[in-house]
């Protein structure tokens, strides 16, 4: 339980109690700090656990809400010139209210006409670098000098929307999303073969000699790496690009047909002023006289600070 009051003596304002025990212990408080609250509640997702695990303490998190539940983010990756941001184009053309794109942070200036959170997330290098610290980001590498990176709350916002985020990153970005606490599926995105690629990427006419070197020698790293165990849930070979569209439709399980009118999250119901708790398993039971019972279902809760928890669901008997 997560106890909050002016009368608390801790510097967080935050202690838990051991039931076990009955002792009070003054918790690691993760995430960022509401700035209004009476009260809150703290919930056992797979984040808490994993922050338990590793700082091998007791771990609460603030976390700035629960909206229900949002399909996976895509993570797509593959090598310069293999197809990839055509084929992601051709995926948000064709389903524009299913799909969206998480807004990066940078540490760089913007350019002309560039807008703050329509291009870029532009940030002061202290302030990047401490999110980064406090596990704010999924992933970020340092480019000429700045830091790029894409942020949890990035990502949420797109869910929050009810759209499926897409991530369109390099494999050692995947590998940081891979080892971060968000469900995703991972997608790399392959030529048939080294030869065809370096052909693509000729047949541009944009790059110079020196250009086209650097990046057929990170695409060889990459292709090393793709195939590396664990990390992509599926490899689409891009030999024909229809062809290979129509697989990564597949994988996503969509079709034309299908409606593309954005989610709506979970409408949270009001709590009366008096009212009754009981827990069955995963379940909390809300009775409030002989009126109609309110379920809380925990047993999907997943995520957590510093972004959203998700997989509430909420209903009435």
């Amino acid at each position: 339980y997560v106890i909050c009051g002016n009368d608390d003596p801790t510097s967080s304002g935050i202690r838990i109690l051991n039931k076990l025990t009955g002792e009070w212990v003054i918790p690691t408080v993760l995430g960022t700090k509401p700035e209004s609250f009476k009260g809150h509640s703290c919930v056992d997702t797979q984040f808490v656990r994993d922050q338990k695990k590793k700082l091998e303490k007791e771990v609460v998190c603030w976390s700035k809400g629960v909206i229900g539940n949002a399909d996976r983010p895509l993570v797509i990756s593959g090598p310069s010139g293999v197809g990839k941001g055509t084929l992601i184009n051709m995926l948000m053309k064709e389903f524009p209210s299913m799909f969206g794109f998480s807004v990066s942070h940078t540490t760089r200036a913007p350019r002309e006409k560039e807008q703050n959170g329509v291009h870029y997330h532009f940030s002061e290098r202290n302030v990047m670098e401490e999110d980064i610290r406090s596990g704010k980001f999924l992933e970020y590498a340092a480019v000429h000098g700045n830091l790029y990176g894409t942020s949890i709350e990035a990502v949420d916002v797109v869910a929050d929307a009810g759209k499926r985020c897409i991530l369109d990153i390099d494999v050692q970005g995947a590998r940081s999303v891979r080892a971060s606490s968000l469900e995703a599926t991972f997608i790399f995105v392959c030529p048939p073969s080294f030869e065809e690629l370096e052909k693509r990427l000729r047949a541009r006419g944009t790059e110079t000699e020196e250009q086209i070197q650097k990046r057929l020698r990170n695409a060889k790293t990459e292709l090393e790496q793709g195939s590396s165990p664990g990390l992509f849930d599926y490899i689409l070979v891009n030999n024909d690009l229809e062809a290979c569209y129509e697989q990564l439709k597949n994988i996503l399980g969509i079709s034309k047909s299908m409606n593309t009118v954005p989610i709506t999250p979970n409408k949270v119901f009001d709590l009366p002023m008096d009212f009754s708790l009981s827990k069955i398993n995963e379940k909390i039971l809300i009775n409030h006289g002989a009126a109609e019972q309110k379920v809380l279902d925990l047993s999907s809760m997943k995520g957590g600070a510093p972004g959203r928890t998700r997989g509430l669901d909420m209903y009435v008997l």
